[in-house]
């Protein structure tokens, strides 16, 4: 293991997440998972093995939610922290609303570690969205990335489907097949899936056509034991209770006194969010339709937190809402108690342990449960539970043997199977102690940490036993720095043209490629081209240039990384906004005086044609292009090239997003180039170099701050302006 430990990364970037009194049950994003995240990262700061936890989330300022998720960093322990990363705007978004801005969140996570002292060792992506951004940095970074599903899209979608939802509609409010599509390509490339329950794994994930290719571990997550501990500890030790707790206590039996007419009596608990698949409609019908049990008992719904029932979402409403509607169909008045709001840190481990000082059931009635922490949490307390079937339950009961499984599909089961424990005292307090023993033993977070960092140990072997030496070794004989590491850590990039530039003088070509490999370690280099990538390669190939850093290409609109090619799909992103390709062509199809190049000449945000050099003609495509309101850029050089490009594209802003994204500052950064396509890279406040067989085009230029003209031509030139700039 390094001597410092590892750098862990965790990712969950829905942005509702804070350390102080997290708001689980707020809304659909805050459910269990802020939960796993948070504890998860702390216990895994705990570790002597482990250096630094970041959970990395958004940064969200919004006055409809709190302060807390406005800050850019928040410490969770000495070594475990918040990272807040701004994308999408400010506002709130739900977590569906946010993959148009996950390659935002990549190119900005990558800004953040270029501030750090040092890379993450291992990626860990939670649900499908950060499990998209873990997987791309990971790739940028080449370190292990570790998936965590929490819940899956084609299981979500076949309840929706279900539940008489079009799939138009799935799509357009969930971004269904863009999430299935993204879960394919987690399970394929996650150097480990961690799964929760075998139900997960087999009914789940089997549902995948790279299912088999997946490497699962199934490892249950774990609660804090010393906020969810047994309800007799109180007897024995009243003083264990702060003073925080006891108020907790005081603000819970008022709450509950007021809705229910004979508080003497045990209750049955459930708490979760207001969802159709968690089916409180199925228990709200078990209690409402057996009079013996709503003798024996009393019941409280705590459905998540609400204000205003009219101002929530949808889903939220209609469960709410029939809530309220089947209280009165069965006239639970002085029976059913439906509180608007709880605190989570204080108050619900306090009412695990209400319930059971009253010898109540905690039920978990769900459609479909993938995993339960409630269960947990109200089994470490000493509650007796009740559960669906269908699901981590299965697991939760085999291991510890604290309760029944049901099929929640009928009611009628599950007013049997809380009935039946109410009535017994003896087997009641057989579930009781199962529970409180069974969480111990199989549902702790130190538990979890130990078999995860295990797992971890078998996809980073290289760390188990290195000492500092064995590290610099192995650094020297890597054949490569991943391009995401190596662009993080440098401190100076050169992009250069080809045609003109880089190549027409073989001998100092071979001499300026000669001294970027000695400048390796201090100068980063790529290619700017208007050439396609397919072509630049071609070029590369004939006269022997090892694939550069960074390649830009097709008149900027492309950006391709190391030797692995791999697209910058955040600039692809970026420049696709208002591009209008087939109005492109359409309009200026009519022009007889263009002539449209060969296939390969053509690209996606690239359309290309051969015109002659008349500055009359030039004006009548801008004319035209105007006229259709169609927002392009419009390049001509070498006087027949014509590219009409995104606005917002060119090899200048292709620079200047790599400026930003790598925090590269403009003086860091020199550009070479020799024609009139490499004009709006000149012209920005990096270094400019024109080579001495510069074409006339760039005449304009000279007088220009910052950029230099070299007397040299090709590839001496810019062997002259890496002098000239103090590069070497």
């Amino acid at each position: 293991m390094k001597k410092d430990g590892l750098y862990l990364q965790l990712f969950s970037i829905h942005g509702l997440i804070r350390g102080n009194a997290p708001e689980l049950g707020r809304d659909a994003d805050t459910g269990g998972q802020v939960k796993y995240v948070l504890e998860l990262a702390r216990t895994l700061a705990q570790r002597d093995d482990v250096a630094r936890v970041d959970l990395v989330t958004r940064l969200i300022r919004d006055k409809t939610v709190a302060e807390d998720y406005a800050k850019p960093v928040e410490q969770l322990s000495d070594k475990a922290r918040i990272i807040r990363i701004q994308c999408g705007g400010y506002k709130y978004r739900r977590k569906e609303l946010l993959w148009p801005f996950t390659e935002e969140f990549i190119d900005k996570t990558i800004r953040f570690l270029k501030s750090q002292s040092r890379t993450p060792d291992l990626v860990h992506g939670h649900y499908a969205d950060a499990g998209y951004v873990a997987m791309e940095l990971a790739a940028a970074l080449d370190v292990p990335f570790v998936f965590t599903g929490h819940s899956l899209g084609r299981n979500k979608k076949a309840k929706l489907l279900a539940d008489g939802l079009s799939e138009a509609r799935i799509n357009r409010q969930y971004h269904m097949d863009t999430r299935i599509q993204v879960e394919e390509k987690i399970i394929r490339r996650a150097d480990l899936i961690v799964t929760s329950t075998r139900q997960e794994v087999e009914k789940q994930y089997g549902l995948y056509n790279n299912f088999s290719r997946g490497h699962y571990a199934l490892l249950p997550p774990g609660i804090d034991l010393n906020v969810f501990f047994p309800y007799y500890d109180l007897q024995f030790d009243p003083e264990m209770l702060s003073e925080e707790t006891k108020q907790a206590r005081v603000t819970l039996e008022s709450e509950l006194h007021r809705f229910w007419s004979h508080p003497e009596k045990p209750f049955i608990l459930t708490l979760c969010r207001p969802d159709h698949r968690k089916n409180i409609a199925g228990l709200l019908e078990a209690y409402g339709t057996d009079k013996e049990l709503q003798a024996i008992a009393n019941l409280a719904v705590f459905a998540g937190i609400r204000h205003n029932i009219i101002t929530m979402e949808e889903n939220e409403q209609e469960v709410l809402t029939d809530m309220l509607l089947k209280m009165d169909r069965y006239d639970l008045y002085g029976k059913l108690a439906i509180p608007k709001k709880h605190d989570f840190a204080t108050e619900v481990p306090a009412l695990y342990r209400l319930c059971a000082e009253g010898r109540g059931v905690f039920v978990n009635p769900a459609l479909v449960e993938p995993f339960g922490l409630t269960l947990i949490e109200a089994s470490a307390c000493g509650l007796p539970i009740v559960a669906t079937n269908d699901g981590g339950p299965e697991d939760i009961i085999a291991n510890c043997d604290n309760g029944i499984l049901v099929d929640a599909r009928q009611p009628e089961k599950i007013g049997q199977a809380v009935k039946s424990i109410l009535i017994d005292q003896q087997r009641w307090e057989t579930f009781s102690k199962n529970g409180i023993n069974g969480i111990r033993e199989h549902y702790c977070w130190p538990s979890h940490c130990e078999k995860f960092m295990h797992h971890l140990a078998e996809i980073l072997p290289d760390l188990k036993s290195r000492s500092d030496s064995q590290e610099k070794t192995l650094a020297a004989a890597a054949p490569r720095t991943p391009f995401g590491k190596r662009l993080i850590g440098i401190e100076r990039l050169m992009v250069t043209d080809i045609d003109n530039t880089l190549i027409g003088d073989d001998d100092s070509l071979h001499r300026l490629l000669q001294i970027l490999q000695e400048q390796h370690d201090n100068i980063a280099w790529g290619v700017s081209t208007g050439r396609s990538l397919e072509m630049t390669l071609e070029a590369m190939t004939r006269y022997n240039i090892p694939v550069p850093d960074v390649i830009i290409c097709s008149v900027g609109t492309e950006i391709y990384y190391g030797p692995d090619l791999r697209i910058d799909k955040g600039w692809q992103r970026h420049i696709s906004h208002l591009w209008k390709p087939e109005g492109i062509k359409e309009n200026l199809d009519r022009l007889d005086f263009l002539t449209f190049q060969e296939a390969e000449g053509q690209r996606s945000h690239k359309i290309s044609y051969y015109m002659q050099e008349d500055s009359a003609l030039l004006a009548r495509v801008h004319q035209v292009l105007q006229e259709a309101r169609l927002r392009c850029r419009v390049i001509y050089s070498h006087g027949q090239f014509l590219d009409i490009l995104p606005y917002r594209a060119s090899k200048g802003r292709a620079i200047k997003y790599l400026s930003y994204k790598y925090e590269f500052p403009p003086q860091h950064i020199m550009v070479a180039g020799d024609s009139g396509n490499d004009e709006d890279m000149l012209r920005g406040q990096t270094c400019g170099l024109v080579v001495g067989n510069y074409s006339e085009e760039l005449e304009k230029l000279k007088g220009k701050p910052k950029i230099f003209f070299s007397k040299n031509g090709y590839a001496a030139g810019i062997i002259d302006g890496l002098y000239h700039y103090r590069f070497i």
